[in-house]
């Protein structure tokens, strides 16, 4: 038993240090690190080294406690600010994209495989959803700058998505087990989905408060307090779960309220939590290669891949644009957001909900999620960067790299103490001054302490201590970090760097071209703004007249600091002939009203010109001589085709009338 047990932890230890140390492949070649963990299980696994194990039951156990920390942790980095301005567009793809992205592929399951409806959409439900690891992994290291926007909604779905994928997959799997005549109604159904959310939610919200109140009033060893906060979200997960509610999404809610509001050695847990989501992504990405056996995936291959095709370009992009059509997306922002439905974990966790229930073919619909799953990770896993760069939807980043470390001070202050070192590429390094609300205690030079006031201007290498204000910290990285790459490209910020209350008919005056119409009356950032409805985001760029206006800073209020001027305008990305939002449907709808009257307006000479000719030549419709009166069709009489007639001219002259 002894030998076994060691066995077991040799074994568990080497995939783990295997999964760690080819992470670099990730990096070196562009693969999505989570399919390198997904890839060494079904190494390890029966089909490769041997390693036999087919527990449904140990790996959706360990599965759920291991998502569980991951949207524990994906909440806890989500700032506030952002979940406020992507909140409603992410909360419709979660809810209303995932029952059309079920609807289509559960659709083309059926078609596929042969299968009833039932089994059908239970595979569509089970691919539904995003997966909050590989999201967050890809959006988060993949060294792209996104809008706040887009990459807010792509996060927040992620996270939000999963409890309704697995409220759906629980009831198709009831119903699939359920004798004849035994199944709930949608009625139930649904009353059971809204309890089960609502209850989430409000576990979620005073469990998040419960904790973020407990971890500030108990005094414990500095290292004891991520473990507590660990504890304390397993126990709110259990719970919810206990009260028939999504545990799911009670923690995600619980991490953003935690990760919002001032905990006692906040740095800590910021240092430790990433670290646990890790080790939890590598557990269930290992756990669920390992329960997978390549040599069965040929009897589902051919069907799987149709079912894969048409969710990456049929479901998820209709579900996407539905859902986005009302929060205003640009056609290439709603296309990537389309692009990065990531299937991963969750969806193969819930795929073994099958198996354990013993529904038949369960083995087929495990199988064929794991291949949809594969495809997914490696088509728009491994095409994320470039596709972004495609679309024109990256944008530069806000700030370069800088080297801050975060010491905790005792008690409920306001202020911290941060740690700058300081290089010579840097605003700080090139000689900028520290600001005065910013209280500088001391330098370490050469491993010697030095007061602030004593050290003369500051070198390269300088350790810097500051104690300020928390909202202050950004404000400070922006001094110590190093400049972002291209920060003075021309082709990126403009050749000249203006004001945000420059006119347009000065500039135009200074620098030769015309703006004509209401434009020239206004300044630069009012057009921006206005281009913008006030999302604005370092890069964003509008073209007026012969010139472009580029956003080139942003305060922390996000206002506009600086803008750019480019005399040349640069190409604008190229626009898709898809994902119209609402905006650009009402125009195009306004657009055939106005040809269709412009082409009544057109006949309407015409048909008055025959008019007055056949009056001048005295000419009378047939039928119509002296002693007879007009004759109408009468309605009981007449056939359809002179009814349709009628009723397209009352119609005609309905339209022609003025309003």
């Amino acid at each position: 038993m002894i030998e076994s047990m060691n066995l077991a932890i040799l074994v568990g230890s080497l995939l783990v240090a295997a999964a760690v140390v080819t992470s670099f492949l990730s990096t070196r070649f562009g693969a999505p690190l989570l399919l390198i963990f997904l890839l060494i299980g079904l190494v390890a696994g029966e089909d490769g080294l041997g390693i036999r194990f087919d527990d449904g039951r140990v790996a959706y156990f360990i599965g759920s406690l291991a998502l569980a920390v991951i949207l524990f942790e994906s909440g806890f980095e989500t700032r506030l600010s952002s979940f406020k301005t992507a909140a409603l567009p992410a909360l419709s793809l979660a809810t209303f994209g995932v029952l059309v992205t079920a609807g289509i592929v559960g659709v083309a399951a059926m078609f596929a495989f042969g299968w009833s409806g039932t089994k059908g959409m239970l595979l569509g439900t089970i691919v539904a959803s995003t997966d909050a690891a590989a999201v967050f992994f890809l959006l988060r290291v993949g060294g792209i700058t996104l809008r706040d926007r887009v990459r807010s909604t792509l996060e927040i779905e992620s996270g939000s998505n999963d409890p309704m994928a697995i409220f759906l997959t629980l009831s198709l799997v009831a119903m699939a087990t359920a004798a004849a005549g035994e199944g709930q109604p949608i009625v139930a159904l649904l009353r059971d989905f809204f309890i089960q959310i609502g209850l989430g939610l409000m576990f979620g919200l005073v469990g998040g408060f419960v904790m973020a109140r407990i971890m500030n009033r108990l005094e414990l060893e500095p290292a004891l307090y991520p473990i507590l906060l660990a504890a304390l979200m397993l126990v709110l997960f259990a719970t919810t779960g206990l009260a028939n509610a999504s545990g799911f999404l009670a923690v995600y809610v619980a991490g953003l309220i935690c990760g919002n509001a001032r905990l006692k050695n906040a740095a800590a847990l910021r240092r430790v939590l990433p670290g646990l989501s890790w080790l939890s992504q590598i557990a269930m990405f290992l756990t669920l290669g390992l329960l997978a056996t390549p040599s069965e995936f040929g009897t589902v291959l051919v069907p799987a891949l149709i079912v894969a095709f048409v969710l990456i370009f049929l479901a998820r992009p209709a579900a996407v644009w539905l859902s986005l059509i009302p929060f205003g997306f640009s056609r290439n922002e709603t296309a990537f957001v389309a692009w990065v439905g990531l299937r991963g974990a969750v969806s193969i966790l819930l795929a073994i909900l099958p198996m354990i229930g013993g529904i038949t073919n369960g083995q087929e619909i495990f199988n064929a999620a794991f291949i949809v799953v594969l495809c997914s990770l490696i088509l728009q896993g491994w095409t994320i960067g470039p596709v972004a760069r495609w679309l024109g939807v990256v944008v530069p980043a806000r700030s370069g790299p800088v080297e801050r470390i975060e010491l905790e001070l005792p008690g409920k202050g306001d202020h911290e103490v941060v740690a700058y070192r300081v290089t010579g590429d840097s605003a700080v390094g090139r000689g900028r001054r520290i600001p005065r609300w910013a209280r500088p205690s001391m330098i370490v030079r050469d491993g010697r302490s030095i007061r602030y006031e004593v050290a003369g201007p500051l070198r390269e290498g300088d350790r810097v201590y500051i104690v300020t204000a928390t909202e202050h910290v950004r404000l400070l990285d922006q001094l110590f970090a190093r400049p972002v790459e291209n920060a003075d490209s021309a082709a990126l910020f403009g050749d000249f760097v203006l004001p945000p209350g420059a006119r347009m008919a000065d500039l135009a005056a200074v620098y030769g071209f015309v703006v004509s119409g209401e434009k020239s009356g206004r300044t630069v950032g009012e057009l921006l703004v206005a281009a913008f409805g006030g999302d604005l985001e370092v890069g964003d760029r509008i073209a007026v007249g012969p010139v472009d206006l580029i956003v080139r800073r942003l305060n922390e209020q996000h206002a506009i600091e600086e803008v750019g001027l480019a005399l040349e305008q640069r190409e604008p990305p190229r626009k898709l002939p898809l994902f119209q939002n609402r905006r650009e449907i009402t125009q195009f709808v306004r657009e055939i009203r106005k040809r269709r009257a412009e082409r009544r307006a057109a006949r309407a000479p015409a048909i008055s010109s025959a008019a007055g000719a056949a009056e001048m030549g005295g000419e009378k419709p047939h039928g119509e001589g002296e002693g007879h009166e007009p004759q109408r069709p009468d309605p009981d009489q007449a056939g359809p085709g002179k009814l349709q007639d009628e009723e397209r001219r009352e119609q005609a002259v309905g339209d022609e009338r003025p309003a």
